[in-house]
């Protein structure tokens, strides 16, 4: 049998090279992206992480360096993120025969059946195609396994040498032991913090220490998922390609507000809000929810704060957007409480089954017709917003200013998905 042949795309500092795309003067300058409402840091270029700018860290504690060094800051502008992520999907399946879509930023591919000779000169085309097409810099990581190719992008990001692309097959095993011995345990796919505690407490610092533990031991403290990392940091495939995402068993969707918010109305337009959102998912993956919850929360620094939520059965499963607002402003009125400076709504919808999987009731209180009428609408609607930019048709209980929503105040245009946003020059 054939050696498995996987690499891994990492798009590099993906937030940060979607507006380098569109603002060319941000090239090789210190840029950061804030996560919601403008709180905190969640991507940093390469300059800017020079300058001592921690992932995670507040907005407000970077301010003098932001100052000091001109640091250009911008909000999160997640449809154009998510849009620049789908044309870098759609270039990657054409450069291999099945694409894993692991994260907005990341892909597995299998070269397996590519009669390669030159896997290094494949990453280094694939590398340059991707930048010339998309504008987004890539880092490429080959190997037998995923787990080695997540060892090799975190190389290639620390070693500039590398040219982008590290490719880990025809290697020795005490070759690929040096890039193991370099890489802290920590950061080894599928080992989080508790386990890097518990691993660092035992010895096992590095990728190579967790490479060379006694495998059975692993999986006694480890469970299962450990125990196949370490098979797979030594060569062996324990986890397969799944071009098929796999259906979400829960979908939730829930924002701070950029203003407390205290009127039931404006609570009433961001439920609904974050209904649709769900609902638009969950029509994506061609499932139905048997179960919604909403909660409602306060800030909870406050001394008078207060949190609640609210589980509402649905009788018959659903992915139609007006039936699940309306099983979520239930559970929202019947939370709601006056007098209280609200921070941050809501909802969880679960217990998904198929579409196919769909029965009518046997008193006619649910038939097919009325459910085929319900897709036919919903379809008609997810279309629409599709070609013509979300919220293109919504529902007037979402109200339409909005004024609850988040903060945004350094956003740049939508230029991929937004006609009124499209670049001028």
């Amino acid at each position: 049998m054939r050696q498995k042949v996987y690499a891994l795309v990492d798009c590099n500092n993906f937030y940060v090279s979607c507006e380098r795309v569109f603002h060319a003067a941000l090239q090789n300058r210190p840029v950061v992206v804030l996560s919601n409402n403008d709180g905190c840091i969640v991507a940093r270029s390469n300059e800017s992480k020079k300058l001592g700018i921690k992932m995670g860290q507040p907005l407000f504690q970077c301010q003098e360096i932001i100052k000091a060094h001109n640091v250009q800051v911008f909000s999160s502008n997640y449809s154009l993120y998510a849009e620049m992520s789908r044309r870098v999907m759609r270039l990657l399946s054409e450069c291999a025969p099945a694409v894993e879509v692991y994260s907005i930023d990341e892909a597995f591919l299998d070269l397996t059946p590519l009669p390669l000779d030159d896997l290094t000169e494949w990453g280094r085309v694939t590398r340059a195609k991707v930048l010339q097409y998309t504008g987004i810099p890539v880092s490429i990581g080959i190997g037998p396994t995923k787990t080695l190719t997540k060892v090799a992008t975190e190389t290639v990001k620390r070693d500039a040498s590398s040219g982008g692309v590290l490719n880990l097959m025809g290697l020795s095993e005490q070759e690929r032991d040096v890039y193991l011995a370099a890489l802290p345990v920590e950061e080894v796919w599928g080992i989080g913090r508790k386990y890097t505690l518990f691993l660092n407490n035992h010895g096992i610092v590095t990728a190579k220490d967790l490479k060379q533990s006694d495998e059975k031991w692993i999986r006694r403290h480890l469970t299962v998922v450990g125990e196949r990392t370490v098979f797979e940091l030594r060569g062996v495939a324990c986890s397969p390609l799944e071009p098929e995402p796999k259906s979400k068993k829960g979908i939730m969707c829930a924002k701070s507000f950029g203003k407390e918010v205290t009127r039931l109305e404006e609570l009433e337009e961001a439920v609904a809000t974050y209904t649709a959102r769900a609902a638009e998912k969950l029509r994506s993956q061609n499932t139905l929810a048997a179960s919604l919850n909403v909660f409602v929360q306060t800030n909870q620094f406050q001394n008078d704060s207060y949190a609640n939520s609210y589980a509402v059965p649905i009788t018959y499963p659903t992915s139609f957007t007006p039936d699940l607002i309306a099983y979520a402003l239930t559970g929202l009125k019947a939370m709601y409480r006056e007098g209280y400076r609200y921070k941050k709504v809501g909802v969880y919808l679960s217990k998904m089954v198929p579409e196919e999987g769909v029965q009518p009731d046997l008193f006619g209180e649910f038939t097919l017709h009325e459910y085929e009428r319900q897709g036919r609408l919903m379809a008609i609607l997810d279309a629409v917003n599709r070609i013509y930019g979300r919220d293109t048709l919504f529902f007037a209980v979402q109200g339409i200013t909005r004024s609850w929503k988040m903060r945004q105040s350094k956003v740049s245009p939508r230029y991929t998905t937004q006609w009124s946003e499209i670049l001028s020059i």
